[in-house]
């Protein structure tokens, strides 16, 4: 019974887990204001949580990555979205599409 209890339980968290991911459709991308700064900035942050945190850390302090506090003062957002799209140093290119990219490096230059 406990055998039984524990795979459907498990099959349950696999389930959920598969269809729990992340949001694939749903917006336009935002391309055509983005690198002009006109872009939704709470997109950008979220963007960034999704696909930058895990390296650079949730509040931008660094991690695995440098920091990436005031790097708006260093780059500016088409400087960003290069980098995002072809990689810099130690940093792959990243698998992002254009009008996230922008969505990023807005928010950042903001930062």
């Amino acid at each position: 019974m406990k055998k039984k209890l524990l795979t459907a339980i498990f099959g349950g968290m696999l389930v959920l887990a598969a269809c729990g991911g992340g949001d694939d459709g749903g917006g336009d991308g935002g391309g055509e204001e983005s690198a002009s700064g006109g872009g939704d900035t709470g997109a950008g942050e979220e963007l960034y949580q999704q696909n930058c945190a895990s390296c650079h850390g949730g509040d931008l302090s660094g991690g695995a990555g440098p920091s990436l506090e005031n790097v708006g003062d260093d780059y500016d957002a088409s400087e960003i979205v290069d980098i995002i799209q072809n990689g810099k140093g130690s940093m792959p290119a990243q698998n992002v599409e254009q009008g996230d990219a922008e969505e990023i490096a807005d928010w950042l230059v903001q930062q």
